[in-house]
């Protein structure tokens, strides 16, 4: 089971992130079970259950069943592949190398050396929506074109906005109301316990954010902030840091 975890990892978070950001679930439940070829018995049997409740999950007859069945439902469709050959794990693998993420991403860095989170703000003009911790430090941030990641990168690959750490700040730039964004990121949190520090809206005013994005911010006890500074100007200021 750990090898599965650590070497399929990336196909995991791939399948997971499909079905949790579909509209629905049920139907990319059924969808990666044809896929892997496997009828609902035989992924019943893998998770200790009746063949009726994945019937029930497809049809939505029954209520999503949240992160944990999602994780135990994407494990035993790699488990069972790999164990009579890994094709399909294969053919995914190789989808993953047409790599689209890079699409919508402006810009992406890792400082040298953290920076409180009150300096940057400040150097980017953002006023806060969700206030941070007073002792928080930013290690670096991402810049991505919000309307590129929705349509053309695949959700499983949201996770790479956070590069080598989740200590950073995740700059949505083309935002119209924040609530997407937000939304995306308490999905794939409540699968990879792992979240920004901090998530800023560019290009919309405070008093324009949705005030779902807010609440979302606040139960997920996340720091968020909002700016209408220029991309340029804003890039300018962040390349500052070390």
């Amino acid at each position: 089971m750990m090898v599965v975890i650590m070497d399929y990892h990336h196909i995991g978070i791939y399948i997971a992130g499909d079905i949790i950001m579909s509209e629905n679930p049920g139907e990319a439940i059924k969808k990666w079970r044809l896929i892997f070829g496997l009828t609902q018995t035989a992924v019943a049997t893998k998770l200790n259950t009746s063949p009726s409740v994945i019937s029930d999950y497809e049809s939505g007859r029954r209520k999503f069943p949240g992160s944990r069945f999602v994780r135990k439902f994407v494990q035993a469709l790699i488990d069972t592949d790999l164990e009579r050959g890994g094709m399909v794990v294969s053919l995914l693998e190789r989808r993953l190398l047409k790599d689209k993420f890079w699409i919508a991403v402006l810009d992406m860095r890792e400082f040298t050396e953290p920076v409180p989170v009150s300096t940057f703000l400040q150097a980017i003009e953002a006023e806060t929506l969700v206030a941070p911790p007073p002792n928080l430090d930013i290690h670096g941030y991402t810049i991505v074109d919000s309307i590129k990641l929705v349509l053309e990168v695949p959700p499983a690959e949201y996770v790479r906005l956070y590069g080598s750490t989740s200590q950073r700040a995740a700059i949505f730039t083309k935002v119209s109301t924040g609530r997407s964004p937000m939304i995306a990121i308490r999905s794939m949190s409540s699968v990879l316990s792992i979240k920004p520090s901090i998530v800023i809206l560019h290009g919309i005013k405070p008093d324009a954010v949705d005030p779902l994005a807010v609440e979302i911010a606040k139960r997920s006890y996340l720091p968020l902030a909002a700016t209408d500074i220029s991309i340029e100007k804003m890039i300018e200021s962040l390349r500052m840091f070390k």
